[in-house]
């Protein structure tokens, strides 16, 4: 019912507008619509995405629900950070579901499809940052089990930044 594939070149256009789309609907109320949107049209580019593709540390996958594509999913290998004295960890950057494909389970089988990625790519854990207000996030990693290992301040303009927790999950 469901398919996950490796995201490339033809799909940027895709990645640009579930980028987009999926910021907005978690983030969009977090600061000012200027922000948001100056965020948005900065970090959620086809430019940006063509860059991020033609760098092999950058992983993306895109999960289909009856030939839909629902979703994506960013990891970076062997990518350490502040709070985390490991190696061999992977970040999860991001996991992005359209509002019309929640509560299929489909944000936990592209998290699972990227648990095992990581482990067959010798990994020890994997990390990441979710917004303090996304409950829905935080208590879907909560229950993943995903423990909070850090605080970080998300900058999403000049004068704007978001209060994130830092989540570790160790295999």
């Amino acid at each position: 019912m469901f398919s996950i594939i490796k995201a490339q070149d033809q799909h940027i256009q895709l990645l640009t507008a579930i980028g987009k789309t999926s910021f907005i609907a978690s983030h969009g109320h977090s600061a000012s619509a200027d922000d948001i949107q100056q965020y948005v049209n900065a970090k959620y580019t086809q430019e940006v995405f063509q860059t991020e593709l033609n760098d092999a540390k950058n992983i993306y996958h895109l999960i289909s629900y009856k030939e839909q594509t629902a979703g994506y999913s960013k990891i970076i290998l062997n990518e350490k950070f502040a709070h985390i004295q490991l190696e061999n960890v992977t970040k999860l950057e991001r996991l992005y579901l359209l509002k019309e494909f929640y509560n299929l389970k489909l944000g936990y089988e592209l998290l699972k499809y990227n648990i095992e990625l990581a482990k067959q790519n010798k990994q020890i854990g994997i990390w990441l940052f979710v917004w303090k207000e996304n409950h829905k996030a935080f208590n879907f990693y909560k229950k993943m089990g995903f423990e909070i290992i850090g605080d970080y301040n998300f900058k999403i303009s000049e004068t704007h930044s978001n209060p994130n927790h830092q989540m570790l999950l160790r295999f």
